[in-house]
């Protein structure tokens, strides 16, 4: 069961585009499956659910932990109060919404509804 602030998901970045090798390896290494989401998104369901971005213009630098709320606006609210900086506001992909902020020292997560 989901629930909201808890860590839902976990978006790691390809390396330049370069799907497939990651996707190799992974499998290799550890025996991971993918679900393919158009020619530059893999996603993986390996105790915590994850995918790759191989989108060089869209994909993450860095891992983006990714959290789960049931009320998207109102923890984006409570993100800011407690000292988050929003960094992309609430917007629509393929499953839901989200948005991304930092914390205080820095870091990069993104929260997401599926409503």
């Amino acid at each position: 069961m989901r629930e909201t602030g808890k860590l839902d998901y976990l978006e790691m970045p390809a390396g330049g585009g370069r799907i497939d090798g990651v996707k190799a390896f992974y499998a290799r290494a550890f025996s991971w499956s993918f679900t393919d989401y158009g020619p530059s998104y893999a996603a993986f369901s390996e105790g915590l659910d994850g995918g790759f971005d191989g989108n060089p213009a869209e994909a993450v630098q860095k891992p983006l932990p990714v959290l789960y709320s049931s009320e998207l606006e109102a923890t984006a609210k409570a993100v800011e109060e407690a000292g988050g900086t929003i960094v992309k506001p609430i917007f629509s992909f393929p499953g839901g919404r989200r948005f991304h902020f930092t914390d205080p020292a820095g870091n990069e997560l993104a929260v997401w509804s599926d409503t």
